[in-house]
């Protein structure tokens, strides 16, 4: 049986601190709290559960924070956890089994969920390296939406970590830390790179996203999930500047470069509807039902099922085909009967089909 040293970083999360370690302490055989600069009663809140709380001065630079806590850890394995995650009883079970696991591994990804749909199921979710060998030394890397590169054995678990948030972040926290980085003449890898555009496009400023996104792809990385999701993201901005042919091009590009994308496929197929092409974009929607979804990189499970379902509602609604926009909408309704575009579908179709 080997060992387990779960190792935060927290600041000011009295909301939600003792959630997740009274998870952690079902399994963990050491917790490392590391607090970077706490106002509220995030400290005291966490000696209740570990002795091993700890001072880290705050220098705009989460890895530093994160390989500061994993160079306390003493266990076999370190093991991250954020402060607003939350582990299921069923999950805390099949990490105690792992426990016992007998196989050399470095590195186990399990899956993170990020995001939850009006049912509860989980509808945004991507693996993470979560247990590393601590002989290894692994190091986080990057100042903000750090990692650690995973090498030696990996084994990819069905082992669920919830993320949930109930407070938000500073408004723009993490583009402000890029913008600092940039003024101190720091250059950005092609990892920063990515994920300073995505930055950019959540804060709305789309067309500087579509130059930081462009000069990204000269980068020429080659973590093939960034750079689909650097395509998708660049299509959306052109999208809403009003660039549809250049947004139309570059999903074309990444399609020919990469495997096709649930995501970029039902992309493709609403820029042929806004066209009036409804052949094109029924094709592209049912091409997204074909994809398998990736092991790594971000899924949002909707795009393999349920959104093209609906799309294809629509669309052959639009050719005056009911009886297959019926036949979709049915798909989609075992899916969400709850969903409120279902339930207004279901009105629709039982007036039309009368």
């Amino acid at each position: 049986m080997f060992t387990i040293s779960v190792c935060m970083i927290v600041k000011d999360e009295e909301k939600t601190i003792e959630r997740v370690l009274s998870c952690a302490k079902e399994f963990a055989d050491e917790i490392i709290v590391v607090d970077t600069g706490s106002k509220d009663n995030t400290v005291s809140l966490a000696k209740k559960y570990t002795d091993k709380v700890f001072h880290f001065e705050w220098c705009d630079d989460f890895s530093k924070a994160r390989n500061y806590s994993f160079s306390l850890g003493q266990c076999d394995y370190l093991m991250w956890l954020d402060a607003d995650d939350f582990i299921s009883k069923c999950n805390i079970e099949k990490i105690k089994l792992l426990k016992n696991y007998n196989k050399d591994i470095d590195v186990f990804m399990f899956k993170y969920v990020a995001s939850f749909d009006e049912n509860g199921k989980p509808s945004f979710n991507f693996y993470r390296e979560r247990l590393l060998k601590r002989e290894n030394n692994f190091k986080w890397e990057g100042f903000v939406h750090e990692a650690i590169s995973p090498f030696g054995k990996i084994e990819y678990c069905n082992i669920e970590i919830e993320h949930r948030k109930v407070q938000v972040n500073e408004e723009k926290r993490n583009l402000k830390l890029y913008k600092k980085a940039k003024k101190r003449g720091i250059i950005f890898g092609p990892r920063e790179q990515y994920y300073y555009a995505r930055e950019l496009y959540y804060s709305k400023y789309y067309k500087t996203a579509i130059f930081q996104l462009k000069k990204y792809l000269k980068m020429n990385d080659c973590f093939e999930p960034n750079v689909v999701g650097a395509y998708l993201l660049l299509a959306e901005c052109e999208i809403l500047v009003g660039q549809n042919k250049n947004a139309l091009k570059n999903l074309f590009e990444c399609i020919e470069k990469y495997p096709p994308n649930a995501q970029i496929c039902v992309l493709i197929s609403s820029i042929f509807e806004k066209q009036n092409k409804i052949q094109q974009a029924i094709f592209w929607s049912k091409c997204a039902l074909n994809c398998e979804k990736p092991l790594q990189g971000f899924v949002i499970e909707d795009y393999y099922d349920f959104i093209p379902y609906m799309k294809l509602v629509v669309l052959y609604d639009k050719l005056g085909d009911y009886l297959n926009a019926k036949k979709f909408h049915n798909l989609a309704k075992e899916l969400k009967p709850n969903n409120k575009l279902v339930i207004m579908n279901d009105k629709y179709f039982a007036s039309k089909l009368m």
